[in-house]
């Protein structure tokens, strides 16, 4: 049995008109963008461990180092239900930069207000991202679309945290 047969076809939706194919297509391709995105942030997030400076300094190179091993896990477990269905997930350097459509990370050594304000516009765009990617998963893939709902929860902590730390200032 092959992973596009009449088992697949009979788990779609009979008022749709989208093909087992598309649908699949268009759930790779959500899980790609995602896999960027999160590769990114953990890259982010790193950068920014190593260079925040200030008085807060022990308090938010702790707490990076807990949402870079979380978001470690979210990549994982993207780039494996890319590898499920079949798709090949593409992790490399190259590849990442090649295919990002946003702004790299701007801030060298930083203050911690500077670094949580500019880590709270990223936790936005991965957010929005997340977002979309869980509405088009919601048509044609509810395991990728759970996938996405669990991680957003954890990332809206993560901003959540981050926050704290600019709020009232």
């Amino acid at each position: 049995m092959t992973l596009v047969d009449s088992h697949h076809e009979t788990n779609l939706d009979p008022n749709t008109t989208e093909s087992p194919a598309a649908a699949n297509n268009a759930t790779l391709a959500a899980l790609e963008d995602r896999l960027l995105g999160l590769l990114d942030l953990q890259l982010t997030l790193k950068h920014i461990h190593w260079n925040v400076v200030g008085p807060a300094f022990i308090a938010v190179h702790e707490m990076l180092d807990e949402q870079v091993a979380s978001v470690r896990e979210m990549t994982d477990a993207v780039a494996e239900r890319i590898a499920t269905l079949r798709g090949v997930p593409v992790g490399t350097p190259e590849h990442l930069v090649s295919k990002r459509t946003w702004s790299d990370y701007a801030l060298g050594r930083a203050s911690v207000t500077d670094h949580m304000e500019a880590l709270n516009r990223v936790y936005e765009g991965v957010i929005s991202d997340h977002r979309h990617a869980m509405k088009v998963t919601a048509e044609t893939d509810p395991v990728t679309e759970d996938l996405f709902i669990g991680q957003l929860a954890d990332l809206e902590l993560f901003q959540w945290f981050v926050r704290s730390h600019v709020d009232g200032q």
